[in-house]
């Protein structure tokens, strides 16, 4: 999106015209601008106003309702922070006692509207000149805010001592994207805008800096004295942020922060290590004897941190492959347990046979099946289709979850009931 397809909505005309406007509704859109040309709107305006209400609408769930104020970009939306995850990294800088955080990267303005709202100054740096303009309108209700148009390099070689810095380098590159479509992610971090190098020389000045970056970078490239902390939300892996100097927790190399948004609260568990990458708890595998009791599905970012053996230890459980992510044990556990893991009680184990599990789908009388897999060349669509094809109708529908997984070279089923 260019600068000259957002200035129709940056009008005060066009952006009553924008807040005007009903919800979003796909069905309905041709219709409503079909109205609204009617009504003497030139097509630009037209447009402009029509595509916000869109993105407004997909950005309810990072923004909540804060995204029926906003102004956005496709790309800016995509790659921006949700807002339980900006609220932390806001409540991180305020424990550690900043009181100004310059935002550099700081796209629509979304972990800037989460320091201000936390009371701390913000400079909200932005180099692309039309996600500045809505980090502009964005950052409007508050007066801690302020944006500037830079890239980071050039912000800091002519801004003051900075106190806090938090940084969210472009991980993608227009010029490589398709034409007309989304821009090529950079899986190399010393192609990031700006790069790895200048993260580990800005923290290498002792400023307290955060850096948040594509959780599936590989843990050799992530810098020594670091905090380097997974975050998922509702069983989703987000980000990888890495905290230096003041913002680490002193003992802390390793941590997974599971936060979960259900019932309009966000509920927090986290499990860390002062370990660095494979230097962890090493237990022996229990293997096929083991797999009864509670299967525990470990959160995916207990999985990218390292730390499924600390979890193991932490439920009174035991690994049944040390290659698999897949933890068994009694079921007693503490309160976080299951923010940091998804249980199933294990009703029956059997060898994976696909024939075997068609005669007993059939006997069953199953009419829908859950299929959860790991570390097996299973497509669960695809089994589940074969299980199902030809069943008669019931009555009744009964509804059955199976886990697959391997033991060594053992390939084995549990049907399970979720806790």
């Amino acid at each position: 999106m260019s600068f000259t397809a957002l200035k129709p909505v940056l009008t005060p005309e066009g952006w009553e015209l924008l807040n005007s406007l009903p919800p979003y509704d796909a069905s309905a859109s041709a219709e409503l601008n079909k109205r609204l040309r009617k009504e003497g709107w030139d097509p630009e305006t037209t447009a402009a106003a029509l595509t916000q209400s869109q993105l407004r609408a997909e950005a309810r769930g990072k923004f909540g309702e804060f995204a029926d104020r906003m102004l956005l970009t496709r790309e800016g939306l995509q790659q921006s922070t949700r807002l339980p995850a900006a609220a932390r990294h806001a409540s991180r800088f305020r424990d550690a006692g900043a009181k100004h955080v310059a935002d550099l990267g700081c796209g629509l303005g979304g972990d800037s509207m989460a320091f201000a709202a936390a009371e701390l100054a913000v400079t909200a740096v932005e180099a692309d000149e039309t996600t500045a303009a809505a980090a502009t309108i964005n950052l409007r209700p508050f007066p801690e805010a302020q944006v500037v148009q830079a890239t980071a390099e050039a912000f800091l070689e002519t801004a003051s001592r900075v106190r806090g810095v938090w940084l969210d380098p472009a991980r993608r590159d227009e010029r490589r994207g398709r034409s007309g479509g989304s821009a090529a992610r950079l899986w190399d971090p010393e192609e990031f805008s700006p790069p790895l190098s200048f993260v580990t020389d800005l923290a290498a000045t002792g400023v307290p800096l955060g850096v948040k970056l594509g959780p599936g970078i590989p843990h050799e490239l992530i810098p020594d004295g670091c905090e380097a902390e997974w975050v998922s939300i509702d069983g989703e892996l987000v980000e990888v942020v890495l905290w230096f100097n003041d913002l680490a927790r002193p003992g802390v190399r390793r941590a997974a922060t599971a936060l979960s948004t259900g019932n309009g609260a966000v509920r927090t568990a986290e499990l860390t290590a002062s370990s660095s990458f494979g230097k962890g708890i090493d237990p022996e595998p229990a293997g096929r004897e083991g797999f009864s009791g509670i299967l525990w599905e470990p959160d995916p970012a207990v999985i990218r941190a390292g730390l499924v053996a600390e979890l193991a230890e932490k439920l009174g459980a035991h690994l049944l492959d040390e290659h698999i992510a897949y933890l068994c044990g009694s079921g007693a556990h503490n309160d976080g347990a299951q923010q940091l893991a998804r249980g199933h009680r294990i009703l029956d184990v059997q060898e994976f046979k696909p024939k075997a599990l068609k005669r007993w789908a059939s006997q069953e009388g199953v009419t829908s099946l859950e299929i959860r897999k790991r570390g097996v060349d299973v497509v669960p669509e695809q089994l589940r289709r074969q299980l199902l094809t030809g069943r008669r109708r019931t009555k009744a529908p009964v509804h059955r979850d199976l886990v697959i997984t391997r033991i060594g070279e053992e390939r084995l089923v549990a049907v399970v009931e979720p806790l």
